[in-house]
């Protein structure tokens, strides 16, 4: 972890609530799909956490949800600004396990890290599906650019409206060797039920301090509590234990 300065180049909405910032300063130590950094935002005690959607090079692209004062402080940000960021948090994904036709499932605001790791997975000449859940259609984003990476993607919303009906869940392929996930807790716990093969979890939770000091977000495990923030936000499906 390591606490630096970033210049905004670009801030835009690109979907209902939902907006990409790509900040330009020093990404090393972010080597890995699914970390995260917690900004910094004048007037706010609390840093906000936001997940990594990508990197290239001195660029670090992140897509968040104005759910709050400081994420909409955030969507009102104008190019040139700067922010203080703590960077290289969270333990990110290990895409040594992917196999040879990995699966990755993302719901809403957990879509945007699943971009990196499918990134890299086609780097490496993997048979990326992809799919991408939300509420409706006019909720959609990032479906090109996971097919311009040449992903097999799939959408699904709850209403109908565009792709497969339904949930993650239902838009899911017969075959893979592999799953990775990010999305709200209900999305993961149906994942977990309809998944066959072994995965990884990334969970979207609240956190306080963001580096493991306020265990203010912890998962029961089979080796007891983990924090979010320092011990994941990836978890393993054979170690996370949910209550029925």
């Amino acid at each position: 972890m390591k606490e630096s300065v970033f210049r905004i180049k670009e801030n835009r909405n690109i979907a209902p609530l939902t907006f990409l910032m790509v900040l330009e300063g020093d990404c090393a130590g972010m080597d890995r799909p699914g970390q995260f950094v917690n900004i910094k935002i004048e007037g706010f005690f609390l840093r906000r956490p936001i997940s990594v959607c990508d990197i290239r090079d001195s660029e670090l692209t992140l897509i968040y949800k104005t759910v709050g004062k400081g994420t909409l402080a955030m969507s009102g940000m104008k190019e040139g600004q700067e922010l203080s960021l703590l960077t290289g948090l969270g333990n990110g994904y290990d895409i040594t396990k992917a196999g040879e036709a990995p699966l990755l499932l993302g719901g809403g605001a957990g879509v945007p890290p699943l971009y990196l790791l499918a990134r890299k997975l086609r780097e490496e000449g993997k048979k990326v599906s992809v799919v991408l859940g939300f509420n409706r259609s006019e909720e959609i984003f990032f479906e090109k650019e996971f097919s311009d990476l040449g992903c097999d993607v799939t959408v699904t919303t709850v209403d109908g409206s565009a792709g497969v009906r339904g949930f993650v869940t239902d838009g899911m392929p017969e075959h893979y060797s592999y799953f990775y996930t990010c999305g709200p807790e209900p999305m993961l716990r149906a994942v977990k039920r309809a998944t066959a093969t072994s995965g990884q979890f990334s969970f979207e939770e609240r956190m306080g301090c963001g580096f493991g000091a306020c265990m203010g977000c912890t998962c029961r495990t089979v080796t007891g509590y983990k924090r979010i923030c320092k011990d994941g936000p990836v978890l393993e499906k054979e170690e996370i234990l949910w209550e029925d």
